[in-house]
């Protein structure tokens, strides 16, 4: 479905000359993704029964794990097509907003002024197209059951990703952050190309289930299988694995090869970021949980390609939290502290027994819905001011810190493509809590989540995660884990500390002062009444406002309703282990 959908598309934008299509499509994308979520739930009584199936002569598998986690990708992507399907603001008129008037009734207005209808994002009808190549590459990035098939899925994925990033084609940021992106993705994809060429030579098979099996009967007992296997050994397929690890430790941002995420992620649009900080990251992460589950049962001490998921796993630890006290752009700062949850999803992944397995599918899950509420809530805020001017107050102006002035208002210029991405420094977000209360606490929420503060959702992933890990005699890796997370909550609770006790540097524009248009109330095409639109009637639309206070609700009330999620991590867990 998602493959005839996306050809589809590619057939009715090489023919339409109208460029305002963009929200009929994406509307038509989220459609195609709630029908394929249902068909892959469908599928799951039958697969929670059996091991999994392998199709298209054995270059895919599908299994109960890999069923899950596309649901979650494309219920994800989803929810972030919701930014593109609908206008960001509406009129909200108090008298004319019962149920009844909601669905028999219509407000007509002039909508270009009030809704940002011409936001560039509402012009770009390549971008649900191109979502959709994503989405197909990560989901066979999932079920890849050959080396060709694993190059091709995530060349599929990342080339989507490279023109996601530049696809705002009048930004000079998003231009330069997505051709970074591209170089040094593609030399990425050279390490993930020689191992595929190295595990060929060394096996002499692509099928990555043969490749199973001779990992597994060469480490029984090499030995006796000398006279068969004497051109074998085994640490020949775990430096192969150490070159893929690279690979796709670049693709996932993790340390050290980390460098390339805060630059993109901060020159590309706020909308783009969403995804391509959430879906690559679901994708590689379940297919190298697959990896290690067959290949990392070795009894050979010497060496095993695992231990560079650890090594990582701990400079991912250090460096996000470290290096995340210095940043001063948002962006930059959720980059930095993707890194730092990066490498607990790792510690839960290279340790590998049911238990880190449990952690690992469930902390992927929670830091996935919680990381898309972040990033939601930063462009709602944008829109949100609308009728606001940025400004540094002036009365800081005195000879005592005339320094930290013009540091402030150098950083109030640095604002590179603001139409795309207003919020982009932490000091904008001073004293918004004045303006919004209930955006500031629920972005309040979500980042005690990423901090681990219980009873929220985040607390659960880490306490799971640091559980596991001692309970295997990781010691060490835990007390870092716990020493970052505690030095992490240091930069969340400065932005949260802004947002509540910090006077914000906004000022009301004296051009919307005044601010009055007219409406007309109609029903069944007939002219009820005329009203008159003021500056307070112009709100958030429900798209943006119901979804942020949804996630927002799962990350609190959690705890009240924990079974579901920690079944499904536990099931899948102990199907994978064959328990």
């Amino acid at each position: 479905m998602l493959v005839i959908t996306s050809l589809l598309l590619l057939l009715s934008n090489s023919i339409t000359l109208r460029r305002d299509k963009s929200i009929l499509y994406s509307r038509t994308t989220i459609t195609i993704l709630l029908i394929a979520t249902l068909i892959s739930y469908d599928n799951l009584n039958f697969l929670f029964l059996s091991k999994g199936i392998g199709i298209f002569g054995g270059l895919f598998y599908t299994t109960s794990t890999t069923t899950v986690f596309q649901i979650v990708i494309l219920l994800i992507s989803s929810v972030i097509l919701l930014l593109t399907s609908f206008y960001p603001r509406k009129v909200w008129v108090k008298e004319y907003s019962s149920i009844n008037r909601l669905l028999f009734t219509n407000i007509i207005y002039y909508q270009t002024l009030l809704v940002n209808k011409m936001g560039e994002q509402y012009k770009i009808i390549e971008y649900s197209l191109i979502i959709l190549f994503i989405i197909i590459g990560g989901i066979f990035l999932m079920s890849t059951s050959d080396l060709v098939s694993i190059f091709l899925s995530i060349e599929l994925q990342s080339y989507g990703l490279y023109l996601l990033s530049t696809i705002y084609r009048d930004s000079e940021p998003a231009t330069s952050g997505g051709l970074m992106y591209f170089l040094l993705g593609g030399l990425s994809s050279c390490f993930i190309l020689l191992s595929t060429s190295l595990l060929y030579a060394n096996s002499g098979t692509t099928n990555l289930d043969s490749l199973y099996i001779i990992t597994s009967i060469s480490n029984i007992n090499e030995d006796n299988l000398s006279s068969l296997l004497y051109w074998y050994k085994s640490y020949y397929i775990h430096i192969s694995l150490l070159f893929m690890s690279v690979g796709f430790l670049f693709k996932v941002s993790a340390a050290p090869f980390h460098f390339w995420s805060p630059d993109v992620y901060d020159a590309i649009p706020t909308i783009v970021t969403t995804f391509v900080a959430i879906i690559a990251k679901i994708s590689i992460f379940i297919f190298l949980l697959e990896l290690v589950h067959y290949t990392s049962k070795s009894y050979d001490t010497e060496f095993s390609w695992t231990m560079s998921l650890l090594l990582s796993s701990l400079l991912s630890l250090l460096i996000g939290t470290i290096v995340g006290l210095t940043q001063s752009r948002i962006k930059r700062l959720y980059a930095f502290s993707t890194i730092s949850h990066v490498g607990f999803i790792l510690l839960g992944l290279s340790i590998h027994t049911v238990e880190s397995t449990q952690a690992f599918m469930f902390y992927l899950l929670q830091y996935s819905v919680s990381n898309l509420n972040a990033f939601m809530i930063i462009i709602a805020i944008g829109y949100s001011l609308y009728c606001y001017v940025y400004k540094v107050s002036s009365t800081k102006s005195n000879s005592n810190n005339n320094e930290n002035v013009k540091e402030e208002n150098e950083n109030s210029n640095n604002l590179h493509d603001i139409n795309n991405s207003p919020i982009q420094l932490i000091d904008q977000l001073k004293g918004y809590y004045y303006i919004n209360p209930i955006l500031s606490l629920s972005l309040a929420i979500t980042l005690f989540s990423f901090a681990g503060i219980p009873p929220l959702i985040g607390f659960f992933g880490k306490q799971m995660i640091l559980s596991a890990a001692i309970e295997n005699g990781y010691i060490f890796m835990s007390l870092v884990a716990i020493l970052t997370s505690v030095i992490s909550a240091v930069y969340y609770l400065a932005i949260i500390k802004q947002i509540f006790f910090d006077k914000p540097d906004y000022e009301f524009n004296n051009e919307l002062s005044n601010f009055n248009a007219d409406g007309l109330i109609t029903e069944k095409n007939t002219i009820l009444n005329k009203v008159s639109i003021k500056i307070n009637n112009i709100v958030l639309s429900s798209s943006l406002s119901l979804t942020i206070s949804i996630i927002t609700l799962i990350i609190t009330l959690f705890i009240f309703m924990p079974s579901e999620l920690l079944n499904i991590a536990n099931i899948l867990a102990l199907i994978l282990f064959n328990i």
